[in-house]
């Protein structure tokens, strides 16, 4: 199982499990809103910036590979010529 799967697994656990816990608590309809809007708006910049920083390691890792292979083409290439 991929990291990005856990990752996201993991933080909708966690979203979930605040929001039923949020839901359940003895507090005014208002109040439950407002935490519910704020706890949301909090998992969603984590998970933006968890996401930024998967697609900057996949790029990375691209990059890296682009450059390896034409490391080894280039030899080839030579010899061909």
């Amino acid at each position: 199982m991929s990291s990005g799967k856990v990752l996201l697994g993991i933080l909708a656990g966690a979203a979930a499990g605040a929001m039923l816990g949020i839901l359940f608590a003895p507090e005014k309809g208002a109040t439950t809103r407002k935490k519910i809007i704020s706890k949301g708006e909090d998992y969603a910049d984590e998970l933006k910036e968890k996401f930024g920083e998967f697609v900057d390691n996949v790029s990375e890792k691209y990059e890296e590979t682009v450059e390896t292979v034409k490391k080894k083409v280039k030899p080839e290439e030579a010899k061909a010529e």
